[in-house]
């Protein structure tokens, strides 16, 4: 139904309650006596003039607006026009029965009447379509209401749990109720506010707290739960996610305050959850100042800039001025998508995208000579436990050899600061790629024992989440594939964060350093595995076990079933920010000591000559010479 119909028939039912007003306030005058001589006197005052009277009513009414309301939201704010109206519009009355002059008069009580009366029956057609639609919401059908509304009658809506009995909370409520038809009904609400249990927010009641969020889930048969706490914690959100994750509702999330930059709530806000939220970090605070200056208006060089790590890298340095920004790797795809994308992202950006070995000396040698980059991260590395374990020897040469090559040219041409990412497998290594990016922290920690001029630090940290080879994509995509997903062990867990949040606090990492450190990244409690497994599946829309089922596979080879971040002799200390930690570098082997101080060729030596030419097992066995906590 067009627009103009709708209005025309506003219209029509508002000269009726006109008309209505008139009549009942004669009946209530005469005390419900309509063959008194008085009412039959006085009343034609009322049947001469009604069509004018009717006529100069609604005319007020166009004037104050109140056929061009949305009165599907109507407030006390629409409660509060309607009586102005109603008032002027008996005023207008008043004034053109003065004017004419007729006779009989009207008594004066009449005017109070028709106006209380008026302003009951205005309103009343106005919030009965209001009510109308919160019917049809809940799958009634609302007669007339659906004549001016245009809209058809839905049944059987979305049945929705809603959690958080703020004003999100009734935003969304509203929203629903007017904005959809129908098609969606609020059927609960969850709210950990004691005081608020067993009240009503907008007619929909408040059933308990967030442990009760299966319990009632199961009892309304719910099937969508939306969380709408804008202001809640990352932590407090994570605790909602896992126990609403359990249900096989569709979950939805309203974002933080600081995401909805307008402060407006909508439906339309509402986005569907992300592993991300399970992990309940808080954002992270940076020293902008201290940041800004070190990479302000410098050349600044990321080996392995097209990984994940090393391309968020790229992507959050662009964001501070660097004077030219240089992605080094020896992938040329990864490499040539983040080109284009920072070209896009950034027109103004001195970009280059450099394809290059970090074993290579003579390749680093003129990378170094040509740009002279202010500050190094060195993110280049072979990071696949697996792959490595069969592949020892390029394991080494890349994370080691690749190491050493690109800290003495930092220290040749000058680099200010030098800041490699390690990984929390470097602890106790149980595995190649574990061990090998431990010898190369004793790269960096003895490189900085050099002569003054370049700051050297190493950033360890625990997996990321959608890193490329991660098992969050590798479980999205066994999923996509109708499943088994595949988990090594059912007790195996991993300290996560997301990319950015390591990627800044790397960042932040480089503002602080002096030289010579390990720092330590807070990654919070660790995630079990399999319950990451199951609430991917969740998020996904199935079920775990029944839709897609999950299997065990054992340990991959290298594998630990736990990991760390530190060793108990490097005693964290903290530092001026509250998510990263500062490790006491540990001493390195004699062996690798001698090999780091130039004897017996020095250590690129022994790596070009020796290790290069070396089976698996006697490559296990030279790391285990040169580094005794590996024991494999």
């Amino acid at each position: 139904m067009t627009k103009t119909i709708r209005i025309a028939a506003l219209v029509a039912l508002d000269a009726i309650c006109v008309n209505i007003s008139f009549v009942l306030a004669y009946i209530f005058r005469f005390e419900l006596d309509t063959s008194a001589w008085e009412f039959r006197e006085f009343f034609p005052a009322y049947t001469h003039n009604f069509i004018w009277l009717t006529a100069i009513k609604l005319l007020v009414l166009f004037a104050f607006g109140m056929y061009g309301s949305l009165w599907k939201y109507a407030s006390a704010k629409e409660l509060v026009k309607v009586f102005a109206a109603s008032l002027f519009a008996s005023f207008g009355v008043i004034a053109f029965l003065t004017l004419v002059q007729s006779d009989p008069i009207m008594p004066r009580s009449i005017y109070a009447v028709s106006f209380l009366l008026d302003t009951a029956l205005f309103g009343g057609v106005r919030f009965a379509y209001r009510y109308a639609r919160e019917l049809r919401s809940r799958g009634v059908r609302p007669g007339i209401a659906s004549i001016l509304s245009g809209e058809p009658d839905v049944e059987g809506p979305v049945r929705v749990m809603l959690v958080g009995a703020g004003d999100a909370g009734a935003a969304i409520i509203r929203e629903i109720r007017f904005s959809h038809g129908g098609h969606k009904k609020v059927v609960a609400v969850i709210d950990d506010d004691s005081v608020k249990r067993g009240q009503h927010i907008l007619g929909v009641k408040i059933e308990g707290g967030r442990g009760d969020i299966s319990a009632v889930a199961a009892k309304f048969a719910v099937d969508e739960i939306i969380i709408a706490i804008p202001s809640a914690s990352k932590r407090e959100i994570s605790d909602i996610v896992a126990i609403a994750a359990g249900t096989n509702a569709k979950v939805q999330i309203l974002p933080s305050m600081m995401d909805l930059i307008d402060g407006k709530v909508s439906v339309s806000a509402l986005r569907d959850l992300d592993i991300e939220d399970l992990l309940g970090r808080d954002p992270v605070d940076l020293d902008l100042e201290g940041i800004s200056g070190y990479l302000k208006d410098r050349v600044i060089l990321v080996t392995g800039g097209g990984g994940s790590i090393g391309s968020e890298l790229c992507r959050q340095i662009a964001s501070y001025g660097p004077r030219r920004l240089i992605a080094l790797d020896i992938y040329e795809n990864t490499a040539f998508v983040l080109e284009n994308e920072l070209k896009l992202n950034f027109p103004e950006l001195d970009f280059e995208a450099i394809i290059a070995s970090v074993t290579d000396e003579v390749r680093m040698r003129y990378v170094f000579e040509a740009y002279r980059p202010a500050v190094v991260f060195h993110a280049a590395a072979h990071k696949h436990v697996p792959l490595m374990e069969f592949n020892p020897e390029e394991a080494i040469v890349n994370n080691v050899l690749g190491t050493k090559v690109t800290a003495d040219l930092a220290g040749q041409f000058g680099a200010e600061r030098f800041v490699m990412i390690s990984t929390d497998k470097a602890v106790n290594p149980e595995n190649v790629m574990g061990a090998t990016k431990r010898l190369a922290e004793m790269v960096v920690r003895e490189s900085g024992q050099g002569p003054a001029g370049t700051s050297y630090a190493a950033v360890r940290f625990g997996n990321v989440l959608g890193s490329n080879g991660s098992v969050v994509p590798i479980f999205r995509s066994q999923i996509e594939r109708g499943g088994p997903v595949t988990v090594t062990d059912r007790d195996i867990t991993r300290y996560f964060m997301t990319i950015r949040e390591a990627v800044q606090l790397v960042i932040q990492a480089g503002a602080m350093m002096k030289g010579g450190e390990i720092f330590i990244l807070d990654m919070g409690e660790p995630v079990r595995i399999l319950d990451l497994a199951e609430n991917i599946i969740r998020l996904s829309g199935y079920v775990p076990y029944d839709d897609i089922d999950i299997i065990f596979t054992g340990l991959r080879p290298g594998e630990k079933l736990h990991e760390e971040l530190s060793y108990r002799d490097e005693g964290l200390q903290k530092t001026t920010h509250e998510k990263i930690f500062l490790g006491t570098a540990m001493d390195p082997s004699s062996r690798m000591a001698a090999a780091l101080r130039g004897e017996g060729g020095g250590l690129v030596k022994i790596l070009r000559e020796d290790v290069a030419r070396m089976d698996g097992d006697r490559t296990k066995a030279w790391l285990r010479a040169y580094l005794p906590e590996y024991r494999v």
